[in-house]
């Protein structure tokens, strides 16, 4: 193998790999170790490498598969956590100056769960602030680059994950969403993004609003994503909304045609103002989904903007972080956060409760929705990256990251599964992407959509042989 860069394959070629003896664990784990002293100084995906547990176990898996045994398909293939889950024996810092240097004493479950399966754990990706806005940085660690263009945002909170896809250090990244946090640094890094039904990928100890959390894979393919799942996607007691129920194996219907289903294709969702070059980029990723044998309609679901439903719920979050810190911490944490946890403030018990119910009446709405329609399109994002260390477009009128993310927290209100898939590119390069969304369970036939979509047309990758390119 020594014409092929190990750090450019995907899970499934790196077992092959394996299988064959061709190529080991530990290369695999080596080469991917390289490209992130290749190129982490100039995009700051990863804040946490462990190099000697990483080549440790690299070598553990390289004795399995030599003898025959592997634990699982993604025995050996190279894995970053998101800085929120706890992973024992590294810190798991939250992207905030009021948490530990200390390393953790026990693995969340998809850290179990991944290690359990042979995987090697490399290290940990950037976030913000307890993963609380749509951008990533931070006053532990500073900001993720765009890897297309590090003057830009990579997006949030997963912003570590997408870009350590994106340039593939690693190959499987475990991303977490609780209103766009897989999708949004997805789509504007161009890789392949998916937030699974809430309670099918456990998490613990909870998010900061757990009903809105949801953990999944961040990748450059779909194939990839659902190796990931097939391990992550388990039951586990410590998660209170854990669910049972999941696919025994989440990519069964990947290689199914798209004949006889029925995708819902709104612009916009009939109130989200969309950049025309996404809007072109998005219609034509319609156009090509029924070629591939897909109905497409262009219809709305039906819903206006619940933004103020999710900021109810979002902002109180906020203000439960705020609540349980002393005077001197309250002083370090993000002022965006402590913005938001204040306007919270306000809020009565009974206009929380209100949001309950639309929350419940939105969720009611869109699996309605889906007793027509299979999935639903819409842009991932109605705008491109901007500039970096901003929150918001600068000049823009925004105050919040909600109001440029329209297409998101919707879906994880109803809490069903939605997946962001790149499609091509704007005029200065920038990668586009659309959001396609099932009823709640419905994992499956969202997974084989998109994995349609990019075996019939190939996301493209920013390619860097030398990280000056990134001066």
């Amino acid at each position: 193998m020594s014409d092929t860069d190990l750090g450019t394959l995907d899970a499934a070629k790196l077992a092959e790999l394996y299988e064959s003896g061709q190529a080991s664990p530990l290369e695999a784990t080596r080469a991917a170790l390289e490209r992130i002293e290749r190129f982490n100084d100039a995009v700051n995906a990863y804040v946490y490498v462990d190099r000697e547990g990483a080549e440790k176990a690299a070598r553990a898996s390289a004795r399995r598969w030599g003898q025959g045994k592997p634990l699982s398909p993604i025995d050996g293939v190279p894995v970053s956590l998101k800085d929120l889950t706890e992973v024992a024996g590294m810190p798991a810092r939250e992207g905030s100056l009021t948490s530990s240097e200390a390393p953790c004493e026990n693995d969340a479950p998809p850290a179990r769960m991944l290690r359990e399966a042979g995987a090697v754990l490399l290290g940990k990706t950037n976030t913000p602030e307890f993963g609380w806005k749509g951008v990533t940085d931070n006053r532990v660690f500073g900001a993720t680059a765009n890897p297309w263009d590090t003057r830009l945002t990579s997006g949030g909170s997963s912003g570590g994950a997408a870009v350590a896809a994106a340039l593939n250090m690693g190959v499987l990244h475990q991303g977490g969403d609780s209103g766009g946090s897989i999708r949004i640094p997805a789509g504007f890094c161009g890789v392949f993004g998916f937030k699974p039904t809430f309670g099918w990928t456990p998490q613990w100890p909870p998010a900061k609003e757990p009903t809105l959390s949801h953990i999944g894979p961040l990748t450059r393919t779909v194939r990839d994503a659902a190796s990931m799942l097939n391990v992550i996607g388990r039951y586990d007691y410590r998660d209170p909304y854990a669910v049972r129920g999941q696919p025994e194996d989440w990519a069964v219907d990947l290689d199914c045609d798209l004949r006889g289903l029925r995708i819902a294709y709104s612009p916009d969702l009939g109130y989200a103002e969309v950049d025309p070059q996404i809007a072109a980029r998005v219609r034509e990723a319609a156009q090509k989904l029924e070629s591939l044998g897909a109905e497409i309609e262009e219809i709305h679901p039906g819903f206006s903007s619940p933004i103020d439903t999710y900021r109810k719920h979002w902002f109180t979050a906020s203000l439960e972080v705020w609540s349980q810190c002393d005077e001197r911490q309250r002083q370090l944490l993000d002022p965006g956060l402590v913005a938001n946890a204040r306007h919270a403030e306000k809020w009565s018990a009974l206009e929380l409760f209100r949001a309950q119910a639309d929350r419940a009446r939105l969720a009611e709405r869109l699996e309605h929705f889906n007793q027509s329609y299979h999935l639903l399109m819409t842009p991932t994002l109605p705008i491109e990256p901007f500039e970096i260390n901003q929150e918001v477009p600068p000049g823009s009128d925004m105050r919040d990251w909600e109001e440029w993310a329209p297409f998101s927290y919707p879906f994880n209100l109803s809490q069903q599964p939605a997946a962001s898939v790149p499609c091509g590119f704007t005029d200065a390069g920038l990668p586009v992407g659309f959001q396609l969304a099932g009823g709640k369970y419905d994992d499956i036939r969202v997974l084989r959509a998109c994995h349609a979509f990019l075996e019939a047309y190939p996301a493209r990758f920013p390619t860097v042989p030398d990280p000056a390119q990134y001066s």
